[in-house]
C-alpha cells in the first residue's frame, strides 16, 4: 500500500515553486547522490515545467544517505543554504550536473562560479537551523511509512507508479478512473475493510429477512445449480454451493497461510511459536469443555462442542486495526499467529467431527488425486494450474466420500510446493540486464520476449503459494465471504424460537465470551511460567486477557462450524447466538486494550 505523508507540505518552511495554495501538491525527497534519484531527475524537470501552470504546489525536501562517503549530507546542506540567498534552482542543478562526489570545497566552488555570498552559505550550512530541517525532512519521511524511492508524494500519496513523464502527470491530474482506483486501493488495503464489508453483509442479510422478504430470501438459498452432461448431474442448492464450494477456496487460502507460517513465518521458530501455539490450544479447549458441560446433559446439542472454539481472523484483526497504536505491534503479531494455529485446529475438527456418511470408494479416489498432486509436488512441478485442476476433482471426491468437502482446499495448499525465495541481487542483476539490453536496441517499447524474462523473474521472487494467495484473496475478502455471511446470517429474529436458557445457546455464548479469554490467559500465563515460552515485554497480561476476548470473535468459523452441527430452528438460535456473542467479545475485547494502553503509545 501506498505511504502517506505525515507532515503535509508547508509553505513556510518547504523549499517551494509554482503557487503556494495550489489544486496538487507535489513533495520531493532529494538525495543528490541517488543513482535513481539522477535517472529520474530529468522525468521530474519536464512533469514540473509542464504541470506547474496547471496549479501545482512543487515542495523539495532532503534525505541524504546515512553514512554517505560521497559528501549526500554536504550536497543537502548546500541546496538549503543556496535557497536562504534566493539561489536554490541554480544550486540545485549544479550539484546534479556533477560527479555525485561532494566536499565543501566542491561545494564552495560551485558558489564562487555561481557568484554568491560564500561566507554566508558556509554559516548557513553548518547552522543549527539547517541541521534541524534535516533532522524535520528524515522525521516526516520516517514517518510516512514510505517505501523505496526515490520518494515523491502527490497530495501527501506516495508515488509508487512508472517512472516516465505521462504516468507521472497522469497521477497529477487524477482523473476519475485512477481516482476510483486509488480509493479502492485504500479501501481494500485497510487492515478492517474485510471486517466492515462481513458486518455489511450480516446487517443487510438480517434486514431483508426481517422487513418481509424471509420466504424469497430462503427460495434463493436453496435454488439449485448444477453441472449437466448427458445423463449425468451433479448439482446443489446455491448455499451449499457457497459453503462447500466457494468456501473452499477460503480453506485454500488458510492452507497456503499456515503452510507458510510453518515454513517460513512466526509458527517456524519455536522460540516465537510457543506462545501462540499455547494460546491456540486454551482457546481451543476451554470453550470445548464449557460448552461440554453446559450440555452434557443434552445428546441433542453435545455434538455442537465446536462452534466456540473458532476464532474469525478478519474480525480480530480488523478491530485491532482500528485501534491503532493502541495495540502494540508485538500483539498484533502474537494475534495473527494464534489465529493461523487456531485455523489449523478448527480444520481438523471440521475434517474429523462434521462430516457426514462416510462412503470408502470415493475416498480411496479423493486419496489418489491427493497422490497424483504430491507427486508433482516432489517432481519440483511449480506451475499452478495442474495442482487447482485437481483440486477441482479433489473437491469432488472429498464431497462425495462424506467428509467436509473444504478439506479439499487445505490438502491442495499443502501440496502446493515451497521453494526459498529468489535472491533479490540476482533477480535485480537479472531484470536490469534486460533493460539494458532494450535501451541498447533503441525499441521504444519493451519487446514480449524481454516483457517474458521479466515476468519470469518476477514470478520467482516467491513461492508459488504466495502468487496464488495474493491473486484470490480480494475474491475471498470481498466475495466469497461476505456471500457466505449474507447466506448464512439471514436470521428472523421476530417470532424466532430464541432462547438464551437453552443450552446449545448457553453453550456458545459462554464458550466465546468466557471459553476463550479465559483459556487464552489460563495457557500463556502457566507456559510462561513454566519457561515454556516468552511474553513480549510490550505486552501485558492485561492485553493478553483484550486479545483473548477479541478472539471469542468467533462468526465466520463458528457460523461455519455451527451448520454443519445443526439445521433448522437450533441452527438459527446457534447462529443468533454467535453474532451475539462476537459482539460482546468484540466490544469489551475493544475496551480492554483501550484502558491497557499507555497515554504514550495512544498518542504516539
Amino acid at each position: 500500500m501506498n505511504g502517506y505523508l505525515k507532515h503535509p507540505l508547508d509553505t513556510s518552511r518547504d523549499i517551494v515553486e509554482g503557487k503556494e495554495n495550489g489544486r496538487v501538491s507535489i513533495v520531493w525527497y532529494i538525495d543528490f547522490t541517488s543513482d535513481r534519484m539522477r535517472r529520474i531527475r530529468d522525468i521530474m524537470r519536464r512533469t514540473r515545467l509542464r504541470a506547474l501552470p496547471e496549479n501545482v504546489t512543487f515542495a523539495y525536501r532532503f534525505l541524504p544517505a546515512v553514512g554517505n562517503e560521497n559528501g549526500s549530507d554536504i550536497a543537502a546542506r548546500a541546496a538549503i543554504a543556496a535557497a536562504a540567498q534566493g539561489r536554490f534552482d541554480d544550486m540545485r542543478n549544479a550539484l546534479f550536473s556533477r560527479p555525485p562526489r561532494y566536499t565543501v570545497g566542491v561545494v564552495m566552488a560551485i558558489a564562487e562560479a555561481l557568484d554568491m555570498d560564500q561566507d554566508k552559505l558556509r554559516d548557513d550550512m553548518f547552522s543549527d537551523e539547517t541541521t534541524q530541517r534535516l533532522q524535520d525532512d528524515h522525521d516526516s519521511a520516517i514517518a510516512s511509512d514510505a517505501h523505496g524511492g526515490p520518494l515523491v508524494f502527490i497530495d501527501n500519496r506516495q508515488y509508487v507508479g512508472a517512472w516516465d513523464e505521462a504516468a507521472v502527470t497522469e497521477a497529477i491530474e487524477k482523473p476519475l478512473g485512477l481516482r476510483l482506483r486509488l480509493a479502492s486501493e485504500d479501501f481494500f488495503h485497510w487492515a478492517a475493510s474485510a471486517g466492515m464489508v462481513l458486518v455489511a453483509a450480516t446487517i443487510a442479510a438480517l434486514i431483508v429477512v426481517n422487513v418481509g422478504f424471509h420466504e424469497a430470501y430462503e427460495h434463493l438459498r436453496h435454488t439449485k445449480m448444477g453441472l449437466f452432461f448427458a445423463d449425468a448431474k451433479f448439482s446443489l442448492s446455491l448455499e451449499h454451493w457457497i459453503n462447500d464450494g466457494l468456501m473452499a477456496l477460503f480453506f485454500l487460502i488458510v492452507g497456503i497461510e499456515i503452510k507458510r507460517e510453518m515454513v517460513d513465518g512466526e509458527l517456524s521458530d519455536m522460540s516465537r511459536a510457543a506462545l501462540p501455539i499455547l494460546g491456540a490450544v486454551g482457546g481451543m479447549a476451554m470453550p470445548a469443555l464449557i460448552y461440554a458441560a453446559i450440555n452434557w446433559n443434552s445428546p441433542d446439542t453435545l455434538h455442537g462442542w465446536g462452534i466456540p472454539m473458532a476464532t474469525d481472523i478478519a474480525f480480530t484483526l480488523g478491530i485491532m486495526a482500528l485501534l491503532g497504536r493502541r495495540v502494540p505491534t508485538s500483539l498484533k503479531i502474537f494475534v495473527s499467529a494464534l489465529a493461523i494455529a487456531d485455523d489449523l485446529g478448527a480444520i481438523l475438527v471440521i475434517a474429523l467431527f462434521y462430516g457426514h456418511g462416510f462412503h470408502m470408494d470415493a475416498f480411496l479416489f479423493g486419496v489418489g488425486i491427493l497422490a497424483i498432486m504430491l507427486v508433482l509436488n516432489r517432481a519440483r512441478i511449480y506451475s499452478r494450474t495442474p495442482y487447482l485442476l485437481l483440486g477441482v476433482v479433489l473437491w469432488y471426491f472429498v464431497y462425495e466420500s462424506g467428509l467436509h468437502a473444504t478439506l479439499a482446499g487445505v490438502l491442495t495448499a499443502l501440496a502446493i510446493p515451497s521453494r526459498r525465495s529468489a535472491s533479490i541481487e540476482g533477480v535485480a542483476e537479472q531484470a536490469a540486464s534486460v533493460f539494458e539490453a532494450e535501451r541498447e536496441s533503441n525499441s521504444s517499447a519493451i519487446g514480449a520476449g524481454a516483457l517474458a524474462r521479466l515476468e519470469s523473474a518476477v514470478e520467482r521472487l516467491r513461492e508459488p503459494g504466495f502468487h496464488l494467495q495474493h491473486a484470490l484473496e480480494g475474491w475471498s475478502n470481498f466475495l466469497i465471504l461476505p456471500l457466505f455471511a449474507f447466506f448464512n446470517t439471514g436470521i428472523l429474529i421476530i417470532g424466532s424460537s430464541f432462547a438464551l436458557g437453552s443450552p446449545e445457546v448457553l453453550g456458545v455464548m459462554a464458550g466465546l465470551v468466557i471459553g476463550k479469554p479465559l483459556g487464552i490467559f489460563l495457557i500463556c500465563y502457566l507456559g510462561v511460567r513454566l519457561g515454556l515460552a516468552k511474553l513480549s515485554p510490550e505486552i501485558s497480561w492485561t492485553q493478553v486477557v483484550g486479545a483473548g476476548l477479541l478472539a471469542g470473535v468467533g462468526f465466520t468459523m463458528s457460523i461455519f462450524i455451527g451448520s454443519a452441527a445443526f439445521a433448522g430452528e437450533q441452527l438459527e438460535s446457534v447462529k443468533l447466538a454467535i453474532l451475539i456473542a462476537s459482539l460482546v467479545a468484540g466490544s469489551l475485547g475493544a475496551l480492554v486494550l483501550i484502558m491497557a494502553s499507555s497515554p504514550e503509545t495512544a498518542d504516539g
